[in-house]
């Protein structure tokens, strides 16, 4: 096998549509040692099957078949843990329906390579945008990044992104072994951690795209669950549970 730089972690559930494509566009980025982990909550539609055919043909395709404790912020733990005993120098996390385009992917490495510890594609930033979503979905993320930036006191423009790259040193200072997120706010509770710890995170712009194919699992229900976890973390800052 050939050394593991960059390890690409894609948190999936019912991406059968897409997972190929991706698989395609991520191994042909000119980036050297690059390796994809897909980290697939069984899902019905077969996407872990996809993958396991394809990392039988390409020993750069690896895939994390997780049939209990199911969950968003379960899959992205699992993924980083996993990925770090791979070897990994450096992890991105991306999303698997195209909203986070692998041509960013590259970006994202040169601030990492500029001295960055954490790196965000953002929307947020001059450069950015949020494109193919209503208005109403593009003012709830506006008004969600005010209230974490307040509440969290994070230096952050888009600070709902899960479209980011992590130098290893900088996963295990933010202790991501003891993340306990099991949704989507895993997302601001490692952002959070890599903010007490005192790492450099920087914003690069990315073209976020919605969905074309597939069915997104977020909610109402989830959004207002992420709230509330906003609010946990605070406490959890306050408290010393997160250092």
């Amino acid at each position: 096998m050939a050394p593991v730089k960059v390890v690409v972690t894609v948190p999936t559930y019912n991406e059968a549509e897409n997972i190929g494509d991706l698989l395609d566009a991520l191994l042909s980025l000119p980036v050297d040692g690059l390796h994809v982990l897909v980290v697939d909550d069984d899902s019905p539609d077969g996407t872990w099957r996809i993958v396991e055919e394809r990392a039988g043909r390409d020993d750069r395709i690896h895939l994390l078949h997780r049939r209990e404790n199911r969950g968003r912020g379960l899959a992205g733990k699992a993924g980083f843990l996993e990925a770090l005993r791979m070897g990994a120098e450096v992890v991105v996390e991306m999303d698997a329906d195209f909203s986070h385009h692998p041509s960013h992917v590259p970006d994202l490495l040169r601030a990492l390579e500029g001295g960055a510890d954490v790196v965000l594609g953002s929307r947020a930033v001059p450069g950015g945008a949020d494109l193919g979503r209503p208005w109403w979905r593009r003012a709830v993320t506006r008004a969600a990044n005010a209230y974490i930036r307040l509440v969290l006191g994070v230096r952050v423009r888009d600070c709902n992104s899960g479209f980011r790259c992590f130098r290893r040193e900088a996963l295990e200072r933010a202790r991501v072994e003891e993340l306990e997120a099991k949704g989507p706010d895993i997302v601001q509770e490692l952002l959070f951690r890599c903010h007490r710890a005192g790492l450099k995170i920087v914003e690069v712009p990315i073209r976020f795209t919605e969905r074309e194919r597939g069915d997104s699992t977020l909610n109402f229900r989830i959004l207002l669950r992420g709230y509330f976890a906003v609010l946990r973390l605070k406490w959890w800052g306050l408290t010393g549970k997160i250092p």
